[in-house]
């Protein structure tokens, strides 16, 4: 039976299909795959990291987050509130990830790849245990062909949920690669800059809380995976101060004072915390995904480095003007 005919009560790609919500595409027969390319709104790629945050952290963290707000990008625009806890608002459970809305409401179809789990890792962490880090230019080159496939696979529409900041510069840089090769839309959406440092200065105080490990990172773990994280293990440590300008930098140094891997006022994290962030950043995740997919689609790439000239009368040059037309 074809999956997009089948019972809607039984054949998940069907149950999509009338009501929406994220389709784990490891679960999609080959058989269907054009069927649900064609009635997919878009599709979507979590990257994170297998880095060291502390003790108090899981070496998952990234994934966990790019997993999990990955989950909250189609359940549907019917609503916007965050459980205690796991699964959606509606209190449908999320089995890999995916997120579905309630019955008989069409929400967004959105279609989950699998995660990319490994990432380019910065000197700052690459020494501490259990971070597995690739090479930026390794990171690039992969990237480009995960993100090709899933176009080539007909999604023209993909929009990557990031968890670890360094995958910014080698995702982007993929992007840009396949953008000039195939017809794509693609979008990076990086789920630390969903909530605004103003709103986190609100949940946590004065004190700093955004740092790698810190509490905003820590509560943002809280919210999806509360069983995973162990805040009473690690102490405080302030972060090295950003410099006294008003203007936007970007400075990577070998390591920063005071550092073990990780740095923060870790002990502001709280799982109520967690479930503001992850409603803030889940909200606004959707907010972009409903304008994106509303705005028209690019033109195909083209090799052609510059427009065609205007159309016009064909001028022939005569003896004179060839005479006086240098070669180049």
């Amino acid at each position: 039976m074809d999956g997009l005919t089948g019972p809607a009560g039984t054949d998940p790609v069907a149950r999509w299909h009338a009501r929406g919500g994220l389709l784990p595409a490891s679960r999609v027969p080959g058989g269907d795959l054009a069927a649900v390319a064609g009635a997919a709104d878009f599709a979507v790629l979590p990257v994170g990291a297998v880095e060291w945050h502390g003790p108090h952290l899981p070496l998952g963290a990234d994934l966990i987050l790019a997993e999990g707000f990955a989950g909250e990008s189609a359940p549907g625009d019917h609503h916007d509130a965050v459980p205690s806890g796991g699964g959606t608002p509606d209190g449908t459970a999320t089995p890999d990830g995916a997120a579905s809305p309630g019955d008989g409401v069409a929400g967004p179809r959105g279609v989950l790849f699998p995660a990319v789990p490994y990432a380019a890792c910065p000197g700052q962490t690459r020494p501490w245990p259990g971070t597995v880090a690739i090479r930026p230019e390794i990171a690039v080159g992969y990237l480009a062909d995960v993100i090709e496939g899933i176009v080539a696979a007909g999604f023209a529409r993909l929009v990557i949920v990031n968890g670890h900041d360094a995958n910014m510069s080698t995702v982007r840089a993929a992007m840009e690669w396949v953008s000039g090769r195939r017809t794509a839309s693609l979008l990076l959406v990086n789920w630390f800059q969903l909530v605004t440092p103003d709103e986190t200065a609100e949940l946590f105080g004065p004190l700093p809380s955004r740092g790698h490990g810190g509490a905003y990172e820590t509560s943002g773990v809280l919210g999806f995976a509360p069983e995973s994280v162990r805040p009473g293990v690690a102490p405080d440590l302030p972060p090295k101060p950003k410099l006294p300008v008003p203007h936007p930098y970007v400075l990577v140094e070998s390591r920063p004072d005071p550092w073990q891997g990780w740095s923060g006022h870790v002990s502001l994290a709280s799982e109520t915390a967690g479930r503001r962030i992850r409603e803030l950043a889940g909200a606004r995740l959707r907010e972009i995904l409903r304008a994106w997919v509303a705005a028209p689609p690019p033109a195909p790439p083209t090799d052609a480095p510059l427009p065609a000239p205007p159309a016009g009368p064909t001028v022939t040059a005569g003896p004179t003007a060839a005479a006086g037309r240098e070669e180049p």
